[in-house]
Order: C-alpha cells, then structure tokens, then sequence
C-alpha cells in the first residue's frame, strides 16, 4: 500500500491503495465516481477514458502511481447539473446515445479534441474518436454532436459565458 496524492476533478485527494491499482478502480470504487466505466479492461475500447494533464488516456491501464502530483478530470469534472459543459449539451441536443455505455469515455475524448481543435473538420473527429468504440453504431450521432458543440461552444465563449 502507497499513499498516493494528486488533483481530481480540481480537488485534492490522497488515497492509501496498492500503487499498481488501475486509476479506473481507484476512480469508481474507492473514490466512488461511477461515471468513469469499465469497458475492456486492455485499454482498447475508451469506455474509462479520463484526462491526465489534460490528456485522455486510458485509466484501466493507468496505475495510481503514476498520476501522484499531477492533475485528473473524469466526466465529473467537466460540467455540472446546473451548467453542461457544451459537449453534454450537445450529447443531449442530438440525442446521441443508445445503450449509453461508452457515452462518458466518447465525451471526454471530444472535450480534449475540442480544446485543441476548436473547428474540426469531420476527419479531425474521426481520427480524435478512432480509439473510442460504441457498440450501437451511434457514430454519425457523435460526429454530429461534436460539430455542434464546437458551434455552442463558440457561442459561450463569445457571449462571455465561460
């Protein structure tokens, strides 16, 4: 067991666990923030996708000790009930998901595509969501929720809302 100190969500947290627990567990079962979710558990499918730095990774193949002292946001952390980050809005707007599984890992990897590419075209999105996989197919939904919110999210910034 380590004691393991880093930045979720923009809160402190220090957690005593075993340092090659995999953040998603870590995330989900000690912290107890569900909407991280276990999809293949290979880092292959995106479904627990959260940021590092920043960055989305993987965080079922991602050990506590390697994010001590740096900074994670999960789907929790991007916006709240009261005010959607514009991707969520879009998400809803859309109406993009089916099952819903992949949902959380989809949005994170289109808030990190967004932030660097705040207009992106539709090869941008399919190259940005490549590694993120959506069981019902809701592909063109995604696609077509990322342009919106790339279009409220100009509007937010714009109006001074942010």
């Amino acid at each position: 067991m380590a004691l393991v100190t880093f930045t979720l969500n923009g809160k402190k947290q220090s957690i005593d666990v075993d340092p090659q627990m995999p953040l998603l567990w870590a995330v989900r079962d000690i912290i107890g923030l569900k909407g991280t979710k276990f999809g293949c558990g290979m880092a292959q499918c995106g479904a627990c996708t959260v940021h590092l730095n920043g960055t989305p990774i993987r965080s079922c193949s991602m050990p506590v000790s390697a994010i001590a002292g740096k900074k994670i946001t999960t789907i929790e952390g991007i916006g709240s009930e009261t005010k959607l980050h514009p991707v969520q809005q879009a998400w809803i707007d859309e109406q993009v998901p089916q099952c819903g599984y992949c949902q959380s890992g989809q949005i994170m990897s289109a808030v990190a595509l967004l932030r660097d590419k705040p207009n992106p075209t539709d090869a941008d999105i399919d190259a940005a969501m490549s590694g993120n996989l959506c069981r019902c197919g809701t592909y063109t939904r995604i696609r077509k929720a990322i342009h919106a919110a790339a279009q409220l999210n100009k509007v937010t910034v714009s109006s001074g809302k942010e």
